[in-house]
Parts: structure tokens; C-alpha cells; sequence
């Protein structure tokens, strides 16, 4: 090749760089295979044979990404839960109709690749897979120069679950009388990263190894404490369930109108539990007025189930089996499609 020559490297792209991070990628999502995957790593599709099981299957999707929590991430140079906070979001999601997951794909683009990262990333991919019991059957490793400034990354993926149709769940469920119960959130899960990393760089003047305010452990360990799955909670008492919101971005009020038909309000009594420090620090130092916190942040509360007042001893106590913390947080009413929390 003369010295003039072009090629992929002198354009950004390192194909060395891609080899081994493939190699790296390939042992990992060998853990994940369950015993409906078709095929080895590598393919240009993955292929999954749907349960013959199933009287009437049907397909529940979910695709998303984790927010900015990814800088906290990249600025803490701990890359290995990231991966877990998103399969356990996308479960949560299909859950909320019922869905058990299936299998899984992720997207990982660089600017540079950093196959060490790229499998650090992934790691963390395949154990939410492992918990949630779904087959990681591939991805996509872009390496993009010039569209992210190193050592930025992105993430984003792709769940599909499946669920017997009269067995999904939501609106049409619901009944008043119904009552709501509030499980317990791990943390921030993946969202309101943007609001809180602004508070606690620039109001709170914190470093990621500081320990954060009402606490004894580090902005870094808070920050980035794993997604919750709520799969193992409620999978085995899913048929006394009518619906289930997973409080995402907008928070309670964002997310359980959701669940709710037209003509029914939820009840939701904000003082059935004790916000945890993380949200009560954050609603000091940034002045945040309570409406606001509980559309940013979901407040302790990870999923709301909606359930008639027979199940709910049973949920809680199921939830409790796998360490999660449950409550009756309210109730629904005949109404206009609201949410109204009142403390």
C-alpha cells in the first residue's frame, strides 16, 4: 500500500479493535442460551423458537436505553452493571402486560472502540439476561469517529417476551375497588439522571467517591445501583394481577395513568411510604417542589400493581420471597382517567 493510501484506520475505524471485541462478546453471550435458541453466535439474525407450550403465544416488544446514567458509567470508569440496568428496564416493560422474556439484542456504539469496555458492557447484558432467564442472541458494536468523543459510548436494546393472549394484562382489567400496591424501587432505576447528576455536580459539589448526603455509601455506588427486575416477584401470582405500571420516566403520574381506563382515577397515598434519602437529598439541595419530584424521579417506587383487594396479601408475600419490599399504596375509583396522589 503506497503512503498515500486510504484506509478504514486512517478513517477512525479499528477493525483489530472489532475482532476482539467480537471475540470477547461471543463467550459471554454463550452464558445466555436457553434452550430455545437456534443456532450460534455470530449469525447475521438470531433465531428463537417460540415455546410450544403456548396455547395462543403472543409477541410483547420492548426497545429503549438507559438515559445519562451512562455517564455516570463512563466517568466512574464502571462499565459492567450498565448492561443490567437495561435488560432488567426492558423486562419490567413487557412484564407490565404479563410477557415473560424471550431473548434479548443490544447496540453498543463508540466513538473508539474499547474492546475491554465493549465487554465490560456486556457483562453486565448478560447477567440480566442470566436473572430474567432470556437468550442473548446478538447485537450490533458500532465504532462511529466523529459522532462520539471518546471515551463516550451508547446503549441501547431490544427485548421480545411472550405472553398467552387471554392472559395479557391492563386497562381493560381493572375494576373500582381495586387496589394498588407500591413495590419498592432499588434506586434512581434509569431515570431522572439528568436532574440529579446537575444537583449533585454543581449544587451539591460532589465527586463520584464522595459519600452521598443521609447515607454511607458513595455518590458512584448510589448513582448506578442496578435496575430492579420485578419479573421473579410477580411471575408466579401474575394471574390475580389485573395491571402493572412500571414508574419509568414521568414518574408515578407519568406512568400509572397508563394502566387506567377513562372513567377510573387512581388513589395514590404518597404517605403509605417513607422516601428514601436519595430523593429527599436531591429535593433539598435542588428546591424541588413535590410535584415535580414525583414526575422526574419515581420516589421509592419501582411498580405499582393493580390487583383486586383478594390478592394482595399473596403478591406481597411473593414479592417478599425474592426481597423486594411491597405495600398497599392506594386504590381505584370511578373517575376520569387520573392519577391524584395525596399524602
Amino acid at each position: 500500500m503506497s503512503s498515500g493510501a486510504v484506509h478504514y484506520g486512517s478513517a477512525g475505524v479499528d477493525l483489530g479493535a472489532s475482532d476482539d471485541a467480537t471475540a470477547r462478546i461471543g463467550n459471554l453471550v454463550k452464558t445466555t442460551l436457553t434452550s430455545g435458541a437456534i443456532g450460534g453466535f455470530g449469525g447475521f439474525g438470531g433465531m428463537f423458537r417460540v415455546p410450544p407450550s403456548l396455547r395462543s403465544p403472543v409477541l410483547v416488544s420492548s426497545a429503549d436505553g438507559v438515559g445519562t446514567k451512562i455517564k455516570v458509567a463512563i466517568e466512574s470508569g464502571r462499565n459492567t452493571t450498565i448492561g443490567h440496568d437495561l435488560v432488567n428496564h426492558c423486562t419490567n416493560d413487557i412484564l407490565a402486560q404479563g410477557a415473560s422474556p424471550l431473548f434479548f439484542l443490544d447496540y453498543i456504539a463508540f466513538g473508539k472502540l474499547d474492546p475491554q469496555v465493549a465487554e465490560a458492557i456486556v457483562t453486565g447484558v448478560a447477567a440480566g439476561c442470566i436473572e430474567n432467564g432470556c437468550a442473548l442472541l446478538g447485537g450490533e458494536t458500532a465504532e462511529m469517529p466523529g459522532l462520539y468523543t471518546p471515551p463516550d459510548y451508547d446503549l441501547a436494546g431490544f427485548m421480545v417476551g411472550c405472553v398467552e393472549e387471554d392472559q395479557i394484562l391492563g386497562a381493560g382489567r381493572i375494576e373500582a375497588g381495586d387496589v394498588l400496591i407500591a413495590l419498592e424501587s432499588s434506586g434512581m432505576h434509569t431515570n431522572g439522571y439528568s436532574l440529579a447528576r446537575k444537583i449533585v455536580t454543581e449544587l451539591m459539589r460532589l465527586g463520584l467517591d464522595d459519600p452521598y448526603p443521609g447515607t454511607e455509601v458513595s455518590v458512584a455506588d448510589i448513582l448506578l445501583t442496578v435496575h430492579r427486575s420485578y419479573l421473579r416477584a410477580l411471575q408466579p401470582v401474575l394471574g390475580q394481577i389485573h395491571a402493572i405500571a412500571h414508574i419509568t420516566g414521568g414518574g408515578i403520574p407519568g406512568n400509572l395513568n397508563r394502566a387506567l381506563t377513562s372513567v377510573l382515577d387512581a388513589h395514590v397515598d404518597a404517605g403509605s411510604w417513607e422516601i428514601p434519602p436519595l430523593f429527599a437529598e436531591l429535593a433539598i439541595a435542588g428546591e424541588i417542589d413535590r410535584d415535580e419530584m414525583f414526575r422526574v424521579f419515581n420516589m421509592g417506587v419501582g411498580m405499582i400493581v393493580i390487583a383486586p383487594g383478594f390478592a394482595v396479601d399473596a403478591i406481597i408475600e411473593q414479592a417478599r420471597t425474592q426481597g423486594v419490599s411491597g405495600w398497599v399504596a392506594g386504590d381505584i375509583r370511578h373517575g376520569g382517567g387520573d392519577v391524584i396522589i395525596t399524602s
